[in-house]
């Protein structure tokens, strides 16, 4: 497949119209079905691929930063008789396996998104499937804060990849229902296999819409729950921003942003992931902030570094590990992290802090293997500190004529969650929880031996045995099996609780990467493999 952007704009949008009026948006899906991302499908029946999904990450990106005035975000189609059927079939039939599962993982990320608009930004999200709601289509409506159901006897959800297709729903429907809905166990075993659905007065007495209502009052009942919802969200936040394009330069061997440079060793199948500290004259109070906009460094560095973890993902598969480096002087990010703990009340601040929390977790839930280099000229503090913490490991050059330093702020107590909801020096110390509160109380920068005897590194090595060291565990790291490196890493990462958002990651990404690749799913008789075609599909019954 051909490398294709991340970044869209409202105007540019083929399947999303958004509408802002005062206090109210509502995003319409109207998908054109002769306009996918890969001309061997089309996209009937408002069924989306990730050209979709990738516009309807950026409408929920901009709601938060250009239109923090939006209170309420009503979620519809366009189209009669029709929400949304879901993820396209015959695009998931004709797509690779990573880019199956790297589809998933988007479109679960696009609706944490909006979860954690909702929870955090005080946008609150209103499904109004107007027509039959299916697989993909029920799982963006489960996103929301409530789902309304149009009664016109024909309109149902539904989760019917177990039956029709041999595979799971993609994106978190199976922990949502459960989970977040507390559908019972036994009701949410017929509703999921069960392909027509549920519709009428059953939906909502098992708990899987808030409210049904007639063609003739569909629009009334919007409103009502719109208006409900709006006393809970957030007011009093502004004026928005115009994020701009990020425009990278894009070559063979690198891509380079303002803040950030990813580059390429694709003979090796590594890349080395480079952010710069922000400038000495980073605005730090909110007027400046809020003059300075998209432009502001934490803002504009952690969306360039969003997307190129998004395109290391997509568009180079076989890169298998991804080196972590900083450059930059690390009182620089310590100023910046005290102006973002200081102002975190300020709505573009509290905008900012929530992005960094979700790139990091996306960096987190990649299915690479990730080293920290912590070596000369590294700006490893703060909030640039957690990229090491988010590695796999860490190797820190041990100098002390010229001494490398990590330093901690107030920005790794917990403004930087993972995905089970502990920060990364929690998950880190699980078994000395008070080591946490101790470094966190420490004000003075750490060289490398200190920091390894404070666990806060895995290698610390001197200037003889720093480059070999880092060597051989790099070709070691890449002689690896990528598929049982990829188990090892996911399991290792997230040691402790786990959340709703953890649940959906860990089970059901390692799950369905499995029956992604299984027979009865994508074999030559497969149930996905088959889907539309007359026959019926061939399995093997033994389970596993």
């Amino acid at each position: 497949m051909q490398p294709f952007s991340f970044e869209t704009h409202p105007d540019r949008y083929k399947h999303w119209k958004l509408e802002i009026q005062k206090d109210r948006a509502r995003l319409l899906l109207a998908v054109q079905a002769d306009q996918p991302l890969r001309p061997e499908y089309q996209l009937k029946l408002n069924s989306y691929d990730l050209g979709v999904d990738i516009e309807l990450a950026d409408a929920v990106q901009r709601l938060r930063f250009e239109h923090p005035e939006v209170q309420v975000v009503v979620i519809s189609s366009a189209l009669d008789r029709v929400f949304c059927a879901g993820a396209n079939i015959f695009m998931l039939a004709s797509s690779s396996h990573p880019f199956k599962v790297n589809f998933c993982k988007f479109t679960n990320e696009t609706r944490l998104a909006i979860e954690d608009a909702s929870a955090l930004s005080g946008q609150k999200y209103l499904a109004a499937c107007n027509g039959t709601t299916a697989g993909g289509g029920y799982e963006l409506a489960l996103a929301c804060d409530r789902i309304l159901l149009l009664d016109d006897g024909n309109s149902a959800v539904s989760l019917p990849e177990v039956p029709l297709l041999g595979v799971l729903p993609g994106t978190g429907g199976l922990t949502r229902v459960v989970d977040k809905r507390k559908v019972r166990r036994d009701r949410a075993d017929v509703f999921c296999t069960v392909s027509e659905g549920i519709k009428g007065k059953r939906a909502v007495e098992w708990g899987l819409v808030d409210g049904l209502y007639p063609r003739s009052q569909f629009e009334q009942g919007i409103a009502e729950h719109a208006a409900a919802l709006a006393a809970q969200a957030a007011s009093g936040k502004g004026p928005g921003i115009q994020l701009d394009a990020l425009e990278p330069q894009v070559s063979n061997d690198a891509i380079a942003y303002r803040h950030v440079e990813l580059r390429l060793n694709q003979d090796q199948r590594t890349a080395e992931l480079i952010v710069s500290a922000p400038p000495d004259d980073v605005p730090l109070t909110p007027e400046a902030i809020q003059a300075a906009g998209a432009a502001w460094w934490p803002l504009r560095a952690f969306r360039e570094l969003d997307d190129a973890l998004l395109k290391l993902r997509f568009h180079y598969q076989t890169i298998g590990l991804v080196l972590l480096k900083t450059r930059g002087a690390p009182e620089s990010v310590l100023k910046l992290d005290q102006a973002l703990e200081q102002h975190k009340r300020h709505w573009l601040v509290n905008e900012v802090r929530l992005l960094m929390a979700r790139t990091l977790r996306r960096l987190d839930l990649t299915a690479k293997s990730l080293f920290a280099v912590i070596d000369a000229g590294s700006c490893c503090a703060g909030s640039l500190l957690e990229l090491a913490l988010a590695a796999d490991r860490s190797y820190m050059l041990d100098d002390p004529e010229h001494p490398v330093t990590v330093a901690l702020s107030p920005m790794n107590g917990g403004a930087l969650p993972m995905s089970h909801g502990l920060t990364r020096l929690q998950t880190r110390f699980l078994n000395q929880p008070e080591k946490v509160e101790e470094l966190l109380a420490s004000k003075e920068p750490l060289e490398a031996e200190a920091a390894e005897q404070a666990g806060l590194v895995t290698i610390a090595a001197d200037e003889i045995d720093f480059e070999g060291e880092l060597r051989l565990a790099i070709e070691e790291r890449c002689s690896l099996s990528p598929d049982a490196l990829t188990g090892m890493e996911a399991s290792l990462r997230f040691a402790g609780p786990e959340s709703l958002e953890s649940k959906v990651f860990g089970r059901l990404t390692a799950w369905q990467n499995w029956i992604f690749q299984r027979p009865n799913a994508v074999g030559e008789k497969g149930a996905l493999t088959n889907y539309g075609k007359p026959e019926a599909p061939s399995f093997d019954w033994k389970r596993t």
